[in-house]
């Protein structure tokens, strides 16, 4: 088979990496991919929203499956523009439709789903410009901290979280009257805050049938000990030690299984990845938000830890015959660590040269944001790699994903030396 992978993160490496590993695929493009996935696959300097172009070079490459790694694409309809076009709709996409990527498209959208199928989710209760009065008198009948997230698309960090009263109605205008995230926080939505401890569960669906992925957590604050910034990922480990038993099975019962069951008696097509941003509160499970893809760097522990074909997989998903595949999980632990550009998630510099690859072992290095340059590997984002390792249990893998990260170097490189640190 001949697929072409849309995207440039981490997580499109992680999925190069195992399509590659399958007899079944003979030529993987990415599109537009980084140095990482130069190195296994081919990349093709095409924007992941320019379906004009997708389109031209599907057709003349003789492209059998489209994989959307990232949420824009989706959000913007590929699925629909595939399926809408006579030269392209006997090609799979292996993604939701547009009106599916609106659960992560629109934080209101989701929280409508998650109520309507009765999923256990927060109280929340959302505002525009115009109602923002309304928002403050919302606020003042919470407890804090309360908790604000932009409707629209906002990279992973359009979620605020606030101890005080006064900030989170300040920030509230901020978001709705000062866009503060753009277009993004035009419609914010404030939610009940539920203390506990999060984690990340990995759905694949047909649209009628679903595997479950190995469970993740991951670490979103630039801090170590979880403070500072939000960022898009410092990290993450899988399986997730307190994830196990009777609070999987709950997992699976009260969110999975309506989840799936939602999207059909919603007529809403989907065949592809759905991402439970989950709660554990006490011993139950709540859903925070869904993601309408992998999630990244999760993507790069969750993968790894498979052991079936990959390609083979897809195919399941695209002929809606999940229910007849066996999908097999390795038993070991996976973590990975995040190396990002100093200064970030606020502003840093790009073009930094890295090395030291030659010097790992025992761990898999995944690129996230970085380029070729005449032969030179350079940094060329905020997220520059995702070192990950394997373990008995996720000790021993940090362990060695941090042995390999001191092999690796380029100026200002930052990393979290904690991730696992709260299991």
């Amino acid at each position: 088979m001949t697929i072409l992978l849309l995207g440039s993160g981490g997580r499109e490496h992680a999925l190069a990496w195992k399509m590659t590993q399958s007899p079944k695929c003979q030529t993987l493009f990415v599109a537009p991919g980084n140095a990482g996935t130069a190195q296994i696959a081919n990349n093709v300097d095409i924007s992941v929203t320019d379906f004009g172009s997708i389109k031209d070079f599907v057709l003349n490459n003789k492209v059998d499956m489209v994989v959307v790694g990232p949420e824009d694409p989706l959000v913007a309809g590929i699925y629909d523009f595939f399926k809408n076009d006579d030269k392209l709709n006997g090609i799979p996409v292996i993604g939701p439709s547009k009106l599916g990527a609106t659960l992560e498209g629109s934080k209101e959208f989701a929280k409508e789903f998650l109520m309507r199928h009765n999923i256990p989710t927060a109280a929340y209760a959302s505002f525009n410009a115009e109602t923002v009065e309304d928002g403050y008198a919302f606020l003042e009948t919470l407890q804090p901290p309360y908790v604000l997230k932009a409707d629209g698309l906002a990279a992973g960090k359009g979620v605020l979280i606030l101890k005080d009263l006064q900030e989170a109605k300040d920030e509230l205008r901020n978001m709705l009257v000062d866009a503060k995230f753009g277009a993004a926080s035009s419609k914010v939505v404030i939610e009940e805050f539920l203390d506990g401890i999060e984690l990340s569960c990995f759905v694949l669906t047909d649209g009628k049938n679903y595997k479950v992925l190995p469970m993740a957590k991951d670490y979103k604050r630039i801090g170590e000990a979880d403070t500072g910034l939000n960022t898009g990922g410092m990290g993450a480990v899988s399986p997730v030690p307190f994830a196990s038993g009777d609070f999987l099975y709950k997992i699976e019962e009260r969110i999975v299984k309506p989840t799936v069951a939602g999207l059909q008696k919603d007529n809403i097509e989907y065949k592809g990845f759905v991402f439970i941003g989950l709660i554990k509160v006490g011993n139950d499970p709540f859903v925070i938000e869904y993601n309408v893809r992998m999630g990244d760097p999760e993507t790069e522990v969750v993968i790894p830890r498979l052991k079936s074909d990959l390609v083979e997989l897809f195919e399941a998903v695209a002929n809606q015959e999940l229910d007849e595949f066996q999908l097999e999980i390795d038993p070991r632990s996976a973590t990975t660590v995040m190396v990002v550009s100093g200064g970030y998630p606020e502003e840093y510099e790009k073009g930094k040269e890295i090395t030291g690859f030659e010097n790992v072992s025992n761990s898999i290095v995944f690129h996230a944001g970085t380029k070729l340059d005449n032969g030179k590997v350079l940094s060329n984002g905020g997220r520059v790699l995702a070192v990950t390792s394997y373990g008995e249990d996720f000790n021993e893998a940090v362990k060695k994903s941090y042995q390999n990260i001191d092999k690796l170097h380029f100026d200002t490189m930052y990393y979290r030396r904690d991730i696992g640190f709260d299991l």
